[in-house]
């Protein structure tokens, strides 16, 4: 393997595995979906905010190493190559959701007043959570998908 294949590759690993732990966390929060209305809708602002400044950086960051990665990955074989390829798409994937789906529902939570909300918005928020489940689920899998390249990687390199 590459002095450039392995640093892309791991820089992938990073800010992909950043990715999915920071989609993965609001799965697991279960504290978080049993939140009263105003409170949910306060931190779900807050998540917007801070979420919308940190993710577009890292996941193009992410986006380019998987694309060096998958290039150089061409020389490893077919299954090196591939599941580096589904990782880059599964990303890519999440990105979609996430200005198709998740981003208008976040606009419109963004424009509520936490202390009045409308009488529709657990369907809302019940919608950005189908949603997000299906986020985390690309997301995690194309984690997966980088640590099995590396794996098989290695493993043709030490054998």
């Amino acid at each position: 393997m590459s002095l450039v294949l392995g640093a892309s590759r791991m820089v992938a690993l990073l800010l992909v595995g950043l990715y999915a732990g920071g989609v993965f966390f609001t799965v697991i929060a279960p504290s978080v979906a049993r939140m009263p209305g105003a409170a949910y809708v306060r931190y779900w602002q807050a998540l917007n905010a801070d979420y919308g400044r940190a993710m577009p950086p890292l996941l193009l960051a992410g986006i380019a190493a998987m694309i060096v990665a998958a290039v150089l990955s061409w020389r490893s074989g077919w299954p090196v190559f591939g599941v580096t390829v589904a990782a880059l798409v599964l990303v890519i994937a999440t990105v979609v959701l996430t200005l198709a789906g998740l981003e208008p529902v976040n606009r419109i939570a963004d424009a509520w007043d936490p202390d009045r909300l409308p009488a529709d918005w657990p369907e809302l928020r019940r919608r950005w959570s189908n949603l997000h489940l299906v986020r985390t689920g690309l997301a995690v899998a194309a984690f997966a998908c980088l640590i099995v390249a590396q794996a098989l990687d290695r493993g043709r390199t030490v054998g």
